[in-house]
């Protein structure tokens, strides 16, 4: 049978995708069709082993993205954790009027039994809130990560919750886990050295399921816990982003075993599906929630409600919550289900409703801007560009050569835009004039004030998409001088062109073209009456517009 259980996950994820669906709901039906065949998850040890997995990998991986500094901003921690007690507030009460009303599901159940599931209700989900955010490129943008920063901290909660449910008092040795910080300087030199490719794949696996998940789990204290806070170790190294990446495959392929095992459950009934459909009432409440406590920790109403729209769903933690409940006994087993179903009606809600929350806001938005509290939040406050002639977004090595090369001619007409404040503190010490922003966030060009005078824009962002969206923002705001960008690969640069760009420059030819230069430069030195007319550099690399030099330097 593995070879149709493959198979069957196979389609069912392709055809929720088709729809705009995260997979994950099409894992949940794989189960429930798993199941009708006649599987269960007893007869299925392996699948077991590979969903522990998954969320340990998962944690792992939460754990070597956060910024332990962004959940001390008082809209995440304080936001989240009110969130979560107003949701339990609310849900309980809710879920005991349904009980009333006569849905045997809830009749008898008892209060610790109604705040468990209030509890594992209000989590939001990480996977289709960080790929709503990938999808509109927003992820570095205010509200993008405002709404990490709380999904960072509700997975904090459901690990406590983990922690805590495990039941067994730790080992005295536990106490010896405080010493890992003062092993951070040799695990660091660890992973400097394993390289970027199966070497780096491997000390992640062991950081995670050895360092992390096993020694927490020899000394008494939950695995996942252990997973999380190695992740955490390793945030701050400068290859984390890239080992996260890495293992990103395993973790999604371990997190398939899990919502397969979800299914494997047993079917819901029409009764189930009735109440998941009513639990789904409860979303619009956390969405209402959340915009108003983001707007009481003076955030704008637009960025409280991209930020909430974000947030509107139910979770998969909420669903390993309901998991070890069952496990434990304390919830019946079709709850497991009933959340299962749950946790999939709410994607399906909130798909379109994060596709027109632009729409929404714009219908209410006098009545949510008197939500607002003044002064706003330093970050969501209009960017005052002042009025340049040169605009750099992106102040890297590239956009810093760009801004050094025109101060030469045009000093105090130039205005780079850079997304990291540590950047742009850098920048400043040095004379340049930067503010903080991110050109790939439909929130900076909200915010961005009007400059008459500005008459070339300059990308230098990394990413193509980033540019590319720029470019797009650019138009709608009738920008009409002239725009120069940067590309690695030559197809990036005919798309830059045909969306208006006039000048492009390919960072690959221009290496090509800068080596060259220099070797004739030397040969010219040695040889100067016998050296070959070879070709300029300039020459070699096509530039579309040749009075716009927007070259790299370092």
């Amino acid at each position: 049978m593995e070879p149709a259980i493959l198979i069957i996950t196979l389609i069912c994820g392709m055809l929720v995708s088709r729809i705009g669906l995260p997979p994950l709901i099409g894992y949940l039906v794989a189960g429930f069709v798993l199941f009708v065949l006649g599987i269960d998850k007893e007869s299925l040890p392996l699948l077991q082993e590979l969903a522990n997995l998954g969320v340990t990998l998962l944690l792992f991986a939460i754990g070597l993205k956060l910024d332990i500094r962004s959940l001390f901003k008082a809209e995440v921690w304080a936001g989240s954790s009110i969130h979560l007690v107003l949701s339990m507030l609310i849900f309980i009460p809710f879920l005991k009027l349904l009980g009333l009303v006569g849905l045997s599901q809830l009749t008898s159940l008892n209060l610790e039994q109604l705040t468990l599931i209030a509890f594992a209700l209000s989590f939001s989900s990480t996977v289709f809130a960080v790929k709503v955010l990938e999808d509109k490129g927003d992820v570095q943008s205010l509200y993008g990560r405002v709404a990490i920063g709380i999904l960072i901290m509700q997975d904090i909660f459901a690990v406590l919750f983990l922690t805590i449910s495990k039941g067994d008092v730790p080992s005295v040795w536990a106490f010896a886990l405080l010493l890992l910080p003062f092993a951070r300087p040799l695990i660091y030199k660890i992973f400097d050295r394993v390289g970027h490719g199966e070497l780096l794949v491997l000390f992640g696996l062991v950081m995670a399921l050895v360092v992390g998940a096993w020694l927490f789990e020899s000394v008494g204290l939950k695995p996942d816990l252990g997973a999380l806070i190695i992740g955490i170790l390793l945030a701050g190294h400068k290859k984390s982003s890239e080992l996260a990446k890495s293992l990103f495959y395993f973790k999604e392929l371990f997190l398939v075993a899990f919502f397969l095992t979800i299914g494997l459950n047993g079917l819901p009934t029409i009764s189930d599906v009735v109440l998941a459909a009513l639990l789904v009432l409860l979303i619009p409440l956390k969405i209402l929630m959340f915009v108003y406590l983001l707007t009481r920790f003076k955030l704008r109403s637009r960025t409280s409600m991209l930020g909430s729209f974000n947030l509107g769903n139910f979770s998969e933690f909420g669903l390993i919550v309901a998991a070890v409940a069952t496990h434990k006994g304390w919830l019946p087993p079709e709850w497991l289900v009933i959340i299962a179903v749950a946790l999939s009606f709410s994607f399906l809600l909130a798909a379109p409703l994060n596709a027109t929350v632009g729409d929404i806001y714009q219908r209410f938005q006098r009545r949510l801007i008197k939500l607002e509290k003044r002064p706003l939040h330093p970050e969501d406050r209009p960017i005052a560009i002042g009025n340049p002639r040169f605009l750099i977004l992106g102040m890297g090595r590239i956009g810093s050569g760009a801004y050094d090369e025109l101060r030469a001619q045009f000093d105090g007409e130039i205005l780079g835009i850079e997304h990291k404040q540590d950047l742009v503190d850098l920048h400043r010490s040095l004379g340049r004039n930067v503010v903080r922003g991110d050109a790939a966030d439909t929130d900076f060009w909200e915010k961005l004030d009007n400059a008459p005078n500005l008459e070339l824009v300059l990308l230098a962002m990394p990413h193509h998409t980033g540019n590319m969206f720029a470019v797009e923002q650019l138009k709608k705001l009738d920008y009409q001088g002239k725009i120069s960008a940067i590309v690695q690969y030559s197809d990036d640069a005919t798309a830059l062109r045909e969306l208006g760009v006039h000048s492009v420059y390919n960072l690959y030819e221009a290496a090509g073209a800068g080596f060259v230069d220099h070797v004739i430069t030397e040969l010219l030195k040695n040889s100067e009456k016998n050296a070959p007319q070879l070709p300029l550099a300039e020459d070699i690399v096509q530039v579309t517009d040749p009075k716009i030099n927007t070259g790299p330097h370092s």
